[in-house]
């Protein structure tokens, strides 16, 4: 007899997600992802000066703001053809590469492994044999047996105190979880080492972009970093060269811990690469552009249909047809008015219409992205299988060999077909984390010596023309292809929309019943105790959901909605959510 289950909301995400699942014989016989907020930031930027457009489009979210800067500035020159200097196009991409290590690291330590570590279980780890595991995996100097035994103290602490803080209600002793001690005491170790280098990252975000949450440097046409070397207070060399330790610092992280890490924990759960594939349509976008123009890109874009790799077909750059006409968004089972799917050139601001949950009709804030009418999977699995099915050297030489590890430790040969799954998401986006690391220090380096030739240009002034004018910002953000589209009339904004990476991931059913890779992904998933639906969480965190992009409002009274005891909220999300878009 089938069983449903609903978890409201799923915790470890920025936003309000709701996911049902109906379960028989132990397994998720169907799904539904449900977004909880309406977000009206397209509605609030109709009629404003489009150079303005960005200050609100970062508060789309309390987490993502710096990729939806970006990619809010990049539109609005993409409709006005408005090449930007190489300086500002070099900055851009530093911030963009320190915020998406910030965001990885953040994302699987924080927000995800607690859905395969057992804290509890650390209690029972012997340090000198955790240490041995450590150094067998890399050679972290942070893994020595005097680090372990401090933190299996620190937790048998929390334990004696009854207040286990963050760790309160997590799913401990889950049949689900089925790490040895040691490695449990050692992904607790690393937890908690986290927390320090994802900070280093955003010191990065913090240096160039003026402040972070929500970054002060962009323009419409470059940055606003003046350059000049002999000034404490622009950017000169010594901050230069204090943001390049800063990379260096967290590289040997993400390198020699984060990356290992999601490695063997991985091959721990061999079962799992055979679980969470969902939809196998890919799309990722190019980006961290070369040129002041963006025609070349240090990250590939491209599609894939139906898992197959020989399919993949390359989106060039941003001025890619290709792209840019078959993007279309579903409202037919979102609480908007209508059953219309339009290009986002072509939507109107849409008119709320809140049914209450309806499985076989609307049920969710979130709208349907398509390409080319069908469901498509973004984020990291996405980019790094279509660099791989482009032959790119590092994103294959990463992939090969992450993938050799993993199966030497499971005692298999494993192939990218295994990608295709939960545990996939978690390596591609360690590898990719990995690819950024390497990369950062050669944009910090095409930065410097293009300073050194003397050119400190950081913007280039925009002009808008009389009539219409479209264009679409891009940007492969942590979470996957992030796209705005603006419509310009007159100077100011006629139209304004953002398809961001959870759209994508968790909308719902479009006008033919197809489902979203969210939902696609859960069909065929263990469930051991419907009471505990751990394997569900593990799915759904894998994509790293961020809701307050999909999706996004706020009860402007300030009264609680709802209070689930469902997992650990994480601090890191927590601290992250209190901000001006979601307190």
């Amino acid at each position: 007899m089938s069983q449903r289950i609903t978890i409201d909301p799923i915790t470890r995400i920025e936003g309000h997600l709701r996911i049902d699942v109906e379960v028989d014989a132990g397994h998720v016989r169907k799904s539904w992802s449900s977004g909880q907020m309406w977000r009206g930031i397209e509605t609030i930027l109709k009629g404003r000066d489009p150079r303005d457009a960005w200050m609100f489009a970062q508060r789309i979210c309390g987490v993502c703001t710096t990729v939806h800067a970006i990619t809010s500035v990049r539109a609005v020159e993409d409709a006005l053809n408005l090449e930007i200097p190489l300086n500002a196009q070099y900055i851009r991409n530093l911030l963009l590469i320190s915020h998406a290590l910030h965001d990885h690291i953040v994302h699987f330590y924080h927000l995800s492994a607690l859905d395969w570590v057992d804290v509890t279980k650390a209690l029972q780890a012997d340090p000198k044999k955790t240490a041995q595991l450590a150094e067998s995996l890399s050679p972290w100097p942070n893994n020595s047996a005097r680090e372990m035994a401090a933190v299996k103290d620190r937790v048998a602490g929390l334990v004696k105190s009854g207040q286990l803080g963050i760790f309160t209600n997590g799913y401990w002793g889950h049949p689900a979880m089925k790490l040895a001690p040691e490695v449990n005491l050692l992904a607790v170790a690393h937890y908690l080492q986290a927390l320090e280098y994802q900070r280093q990252a955003n010191k990065i975000v913090a240096t160039l972009g003026g402040k972070t949450p929500n970054i002060q440097n962009l323009a419409v046409g470059g940055v606003a970093n003046a350059i000049n070397l002999d000034n404490q207070s622009a950017l000169n060399m010594e901050k230069l060269y204090n943001i390049k330790q800063l990379f260096d610092q967290v590289r040997g992280f993400i390198q020699q811990v984060y990356l290992p890490d999601v490695i063997a924990i991985g091959a721990m759960y061999p079962d799992w690469l055979g679980y969470g594939a969902g939809v196998t349509n890919y799309m990722a976008v190019p980006d961290l552009p070369l040129d002041g123009k963006a025609t070349k890109f240090d990250l590939p874009g491209g599609t894939i249909m139906g898992g197959d790799l020989a399919t993949m077909r390359p989106i060039h750059g941003w001025k890619d047809d290709y792209f840019r006409q078959n993007v279309e968004e579903s409202v037919a089972h979102a609480w908007y008015k209508g059953d219309w799917q339009k290009h986002p050139w072509k939507e109107d601001m849409p008119d709320p219409d809140y049914t209450d949950f309806q499985a076989e009709g609307k049920y969710s804030w979130v709208k349907a992205p398509r390409f080319q009418g069908k469901p498509m999977q973004v984020g990291p699995l996405a980019q790094m299988l279509v660099g791989y099915a482009q032959g790119h050297p590092q994103i294959r030489s990463y992939v090969d060999g992450a993938l050799s590890q993993a199966g030497s430790i499971a005692g298999v040969k494993l192939t990218p077909a295994v990608l295709h799954s939960t545990l996939g998401r978690h390596l591609a986006r360690a590898v990719r984390a990995a690819y950024l690391s390497d990369i950062a220090d050669k944009h910090w380096h095409l930065l410097v010596d293009n300073i050194g030739k003397g050119d400190t240009a950081v913007c280039n002034e925009p002009v808008f023309p009389k009539g219409e004018v479209s264009g679409v910002g891009m940007h492969e953000a942590p979470r996957g292809a992030l796209s705005h589209w603006v419509v310009i009339d007159g100077g100011e904004i006629a139209n304004y929309q953002a398809v961001v990476p959870s759209t994508w991931n968790a909308g719902p059913r479009d006008a033919a019943g197809q489902i979203g890779p969210y939902e696609a992904s859960l069909v065929g998933n263990p469930v051991a105790d419907p009471e505990q639906p751990l394997e569900v969480l593990r799915t759904i965190h894998s994509f790293d959901p961020c809701l307050a992009c999909a999706i996004h409002t706020q009860d402007v009274e300030g009264k609680e909605v709802a209070v689930a005891n469902v997992n650990v909220f994480s601090p890191v999300a927590y601290a992250a959510c209190k901000t001006d878009v979601c307190a």
